[in-house]
């Protein structure tokens, strides 16, 4: 294959992953307004979110095609990847202690456990303030 038709072909990918990247991107927005409780928000929030970044990532890279660039991107995709689910598991904790998590949709609730048995190790009583509907 000649240069030309190389390019042709990274020019190609790079609107497929944009392309691609946006829907992604746009999928997520549509399920945080959609979805009717927190932890399912959260999750449309974070995962098609980080994979779609990623792909606009790829496009941009396959399109630019510059050393400097490329790097910059791949640091953006990395810290992206680090700090998305975490930040989703603080928020999640947060709500969840807040009472704003809906118990009854949880298939298993290993928190409240846990929390059960903090409580009883630092103060020797359980707490009856459980999480609130």
């Amino acid at each position: 294959m000649t240069q030309d038709q190389w390019t042709t072909v990274a020019d190609v990918a790079s609107a497929v992953c944009l392309l691609g990247g946006a829907f992604l991107a746009f999928a997520a927005g549509v399920g945080v307004l959609r979805f009717p409780d927190l932890l399912a928000r959260m999750h449309a929030g974070t995962k098609p979110q980080v994979l779609g970044l990623a792909l606009v990532l790829i496009g941009l890279a396959l399109r630019l095609r510059s050393g400097g660039a490329v790097w910059a991107l791949v640091l953006v995709a990395v810290f992206q990847m680090l700090t998305a689910p975490v930040a989703a598991h603080m928020v999640g904790r947060a709500g969840y202690r807040t009472g704003k998590v809906r118990s009854d949709l949880l298939v298993v609730d290993e928190l409240t456990q846990d929390q059960e048995r903090a409580q009883v190790r630092d103060h020797g009583r359980p707490d009856d303030d459980g999480p609130r509907d």
